[in-house]
């Protein structure tokens, strides 16, 4: 019976004249100038960096210059704490720092310019047609500026959906992309907000407790810091369940981020309108929605993420099988500890590129863990074969970095595990001597090298020699 090599036969790349199965043969297209990462990269950048120079020029005119930077300095402190949250959620598979800082940017530059832009021009006209001035407000708040906003930072998300196809994968990612981008939207809109209460105050001569700028940084920074992100959220659950249909599943792919966006808007103009409702409008609905919903939402958002261990369990024993892992590897990097001691023992013997490998050696086996479980329903796209073999070579390249320390990983953070007793007394062994047998505490596979799956794989192997 054949079996798969223990490593990869051409680490660079195939012999001459054998591409990667399932590459196409032919003559490469030369791509148009559009085409060019760089020229993308480079008309994005412009026009982020276009747009905050006029998003900072509009808010400093609405603020002043000490309302700005009093806004700025106070709009500032729950930023680390949401990213710092949104990264720990996309720990077991992070995606590239590159995709949250677009995110970011695209909330606090783009998407907060178009809401600026669109509401205030809304705004004039419906009070235009109406001569109701109130009306006008009223409707812009609860019907134009949940339309506009929502609309804007789902862009974001439906930019990072298909242009960046594989570091979205599924809920978790959307959550996090969506996340990160509605605190950089809070982020400005709350410097505008801060700003413009300080120069009430200023105006009123009021300060302290009892200042606008005191009761706006209690409702919007200390309350509801999570309020853009949680409406934001729903729509990149509805792109990760879309990330998670087949590829000929377009009713779903659209449908499913269609709903998760008109559910933010109804959320935003719901949290908008609270104030209609009476005097204590706006703590009722805190009370009664918001505080429940963004309960369920962060319980489904960790039971997501506890499923993604479950399946780097269960999909990565066969590469162990096949040599490619150590028989530990998929307990290790099934289990965020195991993954943080790996990291800490590999820098404090080898030093921070080391623990920079191994670091990259969970992602890289986390992202092949996924691809293989997206091929085992009929999710794969038809590179499955060659980006599986570019993971595995990623992996090879840092297996003496990173064997070693999830290893050792292992052995630590494995359970107890059952250790039967013979029928008759074995004297001098640890575990046995007594007839109901005992627990012992070690490698954590005395008898079995991987956790048995219960999901049968596929025969196909790429490898088999």
């Amino acid at each position: 019976m054949a079996t798969c090599p223990p490593h990869p036969s051409y680490p660079s790349g195939p012999p001459d004249g054998a591409p990667f199965a399932g590459a196409s043969v032919g003559p490469l297209r030369h791509a148009h100038w559009w085409q060019r990462a760089w020229v993308r990269y480079g008309a994005l950048s412009t026009l982020l960096v276009i747009s905050g120079l006029v998003i900072l020029a509009l808010v400093r005119e609405e603020t002043g210059t000490e309302g700005f930077l009093v806004g700025l300095g106070l709009a500032v402190l729950p930023v680390p704490l949401l990213i710092a949250a949104f990264r720990w959620l996309d720990r077991v598979a992070p995606g590239p720092w590159r995709n949250l800082l677009f995110a970011f940017a695209w909330g606090a530059c783009a998407a907060a310019l178009i809401a600026i832009v669109a509401n205030s021009f809304a705004t004039q006209w419906i009070a235009t047609a109406t001569a109701d001035p109130t009306r006008a407000d009223t409707l812009g708040a609860t019907v134009i500026a949940p339309v506009v906003e929502e609309s804007a930072k789902a862009a974001a998300v439906l930019l990072v959906f298909l242009f960046r196809r594989r570091d979205f994968t599924g809920i978790v990612d959307g959550v996090v992309i969506a996340g990160v981008t509605a605190t950089g939207f809070a982020f400005t809109e709350n410097i505008l907000y801060l700003g413009i209460a300080f120069g009430t105050d200023q105006l009123a001569g009021h300060s302290g407790i009892a200042s606008v700028t005191a009761a706006t940084f209690f409702v919007r920074i200390v309350m509801s810091p999570f309020a853009h992100p949680l409406f934001t959220v729903l729509t990149g659950i509805g792109f990760g369940i879309a990330a998670l249909a087949a590829e000929g599943r377009r009713l779903r792919r659209i449908a499913f981020p269609l709903s998760g966006l008109l559910l933010a808007m109804g959320m935003h103009a719901m949290w908008n309108g609270s104030s209609a409702f009476g005097e204590y409008g706006f703590f009722a609905v805190y009370a009664a929605f918001m505080v429940p919903i963004f309960g369920l939402l962060t319980w489904l958002v960790i039971w997501t993420r506890q499923r993604e261990l479950k399946t780097v369990r269960a999909e990565l024993p066969p590469y162990a099988v096949a040599g490619w892992l150590t028989p530990a590897e998929p307990y290790a990097l099934g289990s965020m500890r195991a993954r943080r001691i790996a990291r800490q023992y590999a820098r404090r013997h080898a030093g921070k590129p080391a623990a920079r490998a191994v670091a990259q050696y969970e992602a890289y086996a986390t992202s092949l863990a996924f691809l293989r479980h997206r091929g085992r329903l009929g999710r794969a796209g038809p590179d499955f074969v060659v980006r599986e073999r570019e993971l595995l070579e990623e992996l090879w390249r840092r297996r003496d970095a990173a064997r070693p320390a999830l290893d050792h990983a292992a052995r630590i953070t494995a359970p107890p595990v059952p250790v039967a007793a013979p029928p008759w007394p074995v004297h001098g062994a640890y575990g046995y001597g007594h007839p109901t047998g005992s627990y012992g505490y070690g490698y954590g596979y005395p008898t079995t090298p991987y956790p048995a799956s219960t999901t049968p794989y596929p025969a196909y192997n790429p490898y088999r020699s």
